[in-house]
């Protein structure tokens, strides 16, 4: 298998590559879509295993401190999205004509994403809106993506890293000063943070994924922008006129700097996914710099195109099939044959009768990921990209 010629050229506006299909003046970074289609992929993997029961340590996510492989997916997600902007919109940025052309698709786009993103929480939820939750992961990412974008159109690098130094600042600061009512300034425990407490007070608890808080709460967006503003700086980096080696190790010593900030800072503010502290925010942008500047070295500089072919074909239509996937996943475990819902019985004929049982839960993930990997060769070879 071997890259068509035209997919290193813009494909079709989507929030996979925000607007930046639109225009001729922005290239196509080959290595953004393998690393976004590497993070679908793994999203589609650790969502999806044949048993929650028997899943090997790193597929799932930490309890509430540290991380896993799994705790890294989704700021990748929105890092990916960070350079998509930059590269998409640079061109737009310098020109007031083009501005009102584009913020209306950057609304709409944003409209579309909550809206799926409550549509996908729906199809989970059997209890009606009563029970709907309201947060959610395509409702992050709108929110970092609407904000993002209106930053990077309106603000140079500078106040851009201006901004991100006060987003992970400030939260930080307010998670440590200001106590949730009838209890001490700083508690970090699941139910007694303020991220927590004003998730219930604004969506009320019926709405969260948990009983008493949510992992993609209201004030917890906020160092997730950061992350995304992380990867807008990236893309600032990518664009610049510098040889491509430089760009590599520019990249790479980024991603050091903040590995070591964010691991030097949990001293403090432990690492933690599900508050999204402002030191998980800083250490995972440094994993995602260390990966994209690999991604970016082999595809785009040293062209090895091939062995990325099935994850450019995620990262082309990643938001589609991300919702497809969840959407089916829901169906599998909703669906009964035997007694067991069709997951566990698909599972149970096809490895557990010969592997352990974590090795036949992994099993099932990489060949749910694989029969996506089929029908999203199929969109791609028909040219069939869905806008959001």
């Amino acid at each position: 298998m071997s890259l068509p010629a035209e997919s290193v050229q813009p494909v079709v506006p989507a929030i996979d590559a925000p607007l930046g299909a639109e225009s001729s003046a922005s290239p196509r970074v080959v290595s953004l879509d393998a690393f976004r289609g590497l993070t679908i992929a793994g999203m589609i993997l650790v969502n999806n295993p044949g048993s929650w029961t028997d899943v090997y340590g790193p597929l799932t996510h930490a309890e509430w401190n540290g991380w896993t492989l799994a705790d890294l997916i989704f700021p990748f997600f929105l890092f990916i999205m960070g350079v998509a902007i930059t590269v998409s919109l640079a061109g737009s940025s310098a020109r007031g004509a083009e501005l009102r052309q584009v913020l209306p698709r950057i609304i709409r786009r944003t409209l579309l994403l909550v809206l799926c993103g409550l549509v996908l929480n729906a199809l989970m939820d059997v209890g009606g809106f009563a029970t709907l939750r309201i947060p959610g992961v395509l409702q992050r990412i709108a929110l970092c993506y609407l904000t993002s974008s209106l930053l990077f159109l309106t603000t140079g690098p500078r106040s851009q890293v201006a901004t991100l130094v006060g987003l992970l600042a400030g939260y930080w600061l307010l998670l440590e000063v200001v106590p949730v009512p009838g209890k001490v300034a700083g508690s970090l425990d699941p139910e007694h943070n303020l991220a927590a407490y004003l998730d219930r007070r604004l969506l009320g608890e019926r709405h969260l994924y948990h009983e008493t808080w949510d992992p993609e709460g209201l004030l917890s967006t906020l160092p997730s922008v950061a992350t995304a503003l992380f990867g807008v700086l990236a893309g600032h980096w990518l664009l610049g006129e510098r040889d491509p080696v430089r760009t590599t190790l520019g990249l790479v010593a980024a991603g050091t700097w903040a590995l070591a900030v964010g691991e030097i800072t949990s001293f403090w503010l432990p690492i933690n996914k599900n508050l999204w502290t402002s030191s998980y925010a800083v250490f995972t942008a440094g994993v995602a710099l260390l990966l994209f500047a690999l991604c970016y070295w082999l595809v785009d500089v040293k062209k090895m195109r091939r062995p990325v072919y099935p994850l450019v074909i995620f990262g082309v239509n990643s938001i589609a099939v991300y919702v497809l996937s969840m959407a089916v996943g829901e169906l599998l475990d909703r669906v009964t044959l035997h007694g067991e819902n069709l997951r566990m019985r698909i599972c149970q004929v096809l490895f557990n009768s010969w592997a352990t049982p974590e090795a036949a839960s992994l099993l099932f993930a990489a060949a749910y990921v694989l029969v996506w990997l089929g029908v999203m060769e199929l969109f791609y070879r028909k040219r069939i990209f869905i806008k959001i």
